[in-house]
């Protein structure tokens, strides 16, 4: 960001100003120092306040996870807070096709929608709570660096957390003009290989087993277990395989997106995909993954939690409402998963995650942090 758009946000809005610090630290998942460095930025806005730090190293070359805690340690279980600070976007990004700027009512930057902007404005909240010690519960919260790629090294720590607490509140951003999350498709993630046997496609074409071929089938046969009725879609985005124009491919792969709406869908549709058998008897094929995010649903301790929430916006002045169950998973499915009353998509209003058009409204940043603060109070 350059001095003279550093000027403009500040004579905009002080919350734009500290907000844009961040955006202009590019943080995508595998660039430890960018991930690193906003867990720097974290710890050095609670430095001096009523908030303890706990930073925990990163794993398998990711990023580091940063936990805050404060309020009066009762015993009792806790209020959390999660949010990521990794993004989509690569470092780059912000110099070329996103650069951070304001347009009206509009705050552009990489993952300023998904999801730095909600963790900034759940951050404000959290310190203003510790100060004043108005929380009924101790509060903790939870900054991890690898959400993106789905939370490979993290999920235990979410998890243990999630246990510990009463209620958990995730800084997904807004949905559909504002309406927070109660519901997420669960998620399953599959590779598949395929052998199968070389040879020349001109001269011996009949000696030859092709494993693309082969993919092709399996392919089709996996997008046909796609039932909308159902909620489950199952997509391949990813291929790859062959060695030669004029070779009959010997290797093939690709990879399988799964989203279910019921856990048992998730059990019945990981045994399908992980138990296919080959079309061509002379080709192998070798499947690993699963589901990696349980479906997160709306029971009936999230729809209480829901209605504490709209009771908090109302007192602020707008009427908060909720989506319809969403395909896209959080770290929120894993607490919900584990009957943890459950609240996500608190974070910005706004649209375009994971996009070069993605951008904040930032006339939601004061409503929002009004909201997250209410939970940490009320809960």
């Amino acid at each position: 960001m350059s001095d003279e758009t550093a000027r403009i946000m500040s004579s905009i809005d002080p919350s734009v100003s500290a907000l844009s610090v961040w955006l202009a630290l590019e943080s995508p998942t595998h660039h430890t120092p960018g991930v690193n460095g906003m867990m720097d930025l974290v710890a050095s806005e609670v430095d001096g306040l009523p908030i303890a730090v706990e930073r925990i190293p990163g794993r398998n070359g990711l990023g580091d996870s940063l936990i805050l805690r404060a309020g009066l340690d009762t015993g009792e279980p806790s209020v959390a807070i999660m949010s990521h600070l990794d993004t989509v976007h690569p470092v780059g990004t912000s110099a070329q096709d996103l650069p951070v700027r304001v347009e009206g009512d509009r705050l552009y930057g990489p993952g300023v929608y998904d999801m730095k902007g909600g963790a900034w404005l759940a951050l404000q909240a959290f310190k203003e709570v510790a100060l004043s010690a108005t929380a009924k519960r101790p509060m903790v919260f939870l900054f991890t660096p690898d959400e993106e790629i789905g939370s490979p090294t993290t999920r235990k720590l979410i998890e243990e957390i999630g246990r510990a607490s009463a209620a958990v509140l995730v800084t997904e951003p807004a949905r559909d003009g504002g309406k927070i999350v109660t519901a997420r498709k669960g998620v399953g993630r599959f590779e598949v290989k395929l052998e199968g046997r070389p040879a020349h496609s001109g001269s011996r074409h009949a000696d030859g087993r092709s494993a693309i071929r082969e993919a092709a089938h399996q392919i089709l046969a996996i997008e046909a277990m796609t039932d909308y009725a159902r909620g489950i879609t199952t997509s391949v985005a990813l291929m790859g395989g062959g060695t030669a124009a004029n070779v009959i491919p010997q290797h093939a792969w690709f990879s399988v997106d799964l989203r279910v709406a019921s856990l048992v869908d998730g059990i019945e549709m990981e045994s399908r995909i992980l138990g296919l058998k080959p079309h061509d008897p002379d080709v192998a094929i070798r499947i690993s993954g699963g589901m990696n995010r349980p479906p997160y649903e709306k029971s009936t301790a999230v729809a209480g939690l829901f209605e504490t929430a709209r009771a908090i916006a109302t007192g602020i002045g707008f009427d908060l409402q909720d989506c319809p169950m969403t395909g896209g998973g959080s770290d929120g499915n894993f607490t919900a998963a584990l009957g943890v009353p459950t609240l996500d998509g608190l974070g910005i209003d706004g649209e375009g995650a994971h996009t070069l058009s993605e951008y904040a409204l930032i006339s939601s940043i004061a409503p929002r942090r009004a909201l997250i603060k209410g939970l940490l109070e009320s809960v």
